[in-house]
């Protein structure tokens, strides 16, 4: 991290831009809000994606509050550092927007107990520590669909952070998409072991690429996997934000996460003394995952069945996770008619049939 604390951005948007009537006029101080990112801000993927809800929530709450962010902040010890020292700079509310910072989230939130933590992706909270995620898993089944019709070679290539629940049950979710329009294509998975590690990305997507992949698909944060795709002449799928422009030929469409509308519902919450320590988890529902522009590449029907599943997901009457559902040596995981529940999907550590190779530990 070449600095502590890089940018700090004070709002100071016109009474004009106020637009909730529930806010007090008569805000004194603004609500400090601070941000830690695990990777730099950049122009694509995870970070990126959650500076731009942070920005969108300040358009929305203007001079009632002041945002500060700490970009590339190992997971670890330094990201205790970080949290702390935001604390300490009189913070009111803290995002922490990795997994690997949930302990020490919840060791810095015990020592500053009037201060409002939110952590991402996580599953432990305390009495001033709530969670929030997406339903990332949702966007995945539709891109599964997707490649399940645009592949040829039946090859599909995966490349992977962490071998976490988060990741492997976007895993499964392509591949059951995949394998509903095509029961012969598989998916191969690489682990790089990084959120963020463009040369490893690229590597990891050259090498599946050369296994055979004509479909790339990441749960990693920058545009490498979309980028080598372009140049080797295969598609893509973006992951978090459109990353269309780094391979317009390549990239089909993408799993996106918008989290401007949370960011602006939790720091409201906090100004009118209504937080509480919850977890989120949103959907297509709630507007929390969305898909990139589709490319023209796509046929019509195929577009037009997608966007049916997308329907169905968001109202409830199509579930992805319901039996029969195969593990990946064929036997039965999930019998016919029964629906994985929230924690059977949070604490996922299987693969479906269809992904090759064996779940690191």
């Amino acid at each position: 991290m070449k600095s502590l604390i890089k940018k700090a951005l004070v709002s100071v948007a016109t009474a004009g831009l106020m637009t909730l009537s529930t806010l007090s006029s008569a805000v004194e101080k603004p609500l400090k809000v601070g941000f830690v990112y695990v990777g730099p801000v950049g122009d694509a993927g995870w970070t990126y994606g959650h500076d731009e809800g942070r920005l969108e929530m300040v358009e929305k709450l203007g001079k009632n509050i002041e945002t500060t962010y700490v970009e590339s902040v190992s997971e670890g010890a330094d990201a205790e550092r970080v949290i702390r020292k935001l604390a300490q700079q009189g913070h009111d509310l803290i995002f922490t927007t990795s997994f690997g910072y949930m302990n020490p989230t919840l060791k810095v939130a015990k020592q500053f107990p009037n201060v409002k933590f939110q952590h991402a992706t996580g599953y432990k909270r305390g009495k001033n520590v709530g969670t929030y995620s997406a339903r990332f898993y949702e966007g995945r089944y539709l891109t599964g669909v997707i490649a399940g019709h645009m592949t040829k070679n039946n090859v599909i290539g995966y490349v992977g952070s962490f071998p976490i629940p988060e990741v492997v049950q976007g895993i499964n979710a392509f591949t059951l998409g995949l394998r509903s329009v095509n029961p012969d294509a598989t998916v191969k998975v690489v682990w790089i072991n990084s959120w963020y590690d463009p040369a490893k990305e690229r590597e990891a997507a050259e090498s599946l690429i050369a296994q055979g992949a004509d479909i790339i698909n990441q749960h990693t944060d920058s545009p490498a996997p979309v980028q080598a795709a372009q140049d080797k002449g295969v598609f893509a799928f973006g992951y978090d934000t459109d990353m269309t422009r780094f391979g317009p030929d390549a990239h089909l469409t993408g799993s996106m996460v918008h989290w401007g509308g949370f960011y602006t519902d939790t720091a409201k919450a906090v100004l009118d003394k209504q937080w509480k320590a919850e977890d989120v988890w949103g959907g297509f529902s709630a507007g929390m995952v969305e898909m990139a522009p589709y490319n023209k590449a796509i046929p019509e029907t195929v577009v037009a069945q997608v966007e049916a599943f997308k329907t169905q997901i968001a109202d409830g009457t199509f579930t992805i996770f319901e039996g029969p559902i195969k593990a990946q040596d064929g036997s039965i995981k999930v019998s016919e008619g029964t629906k994985l529940n929230d924690g059977d999907i949070l604490s996922m550590n299987w693969y479906v049939e269809g992904v090759e190779g064996s779940l690191p530990n």
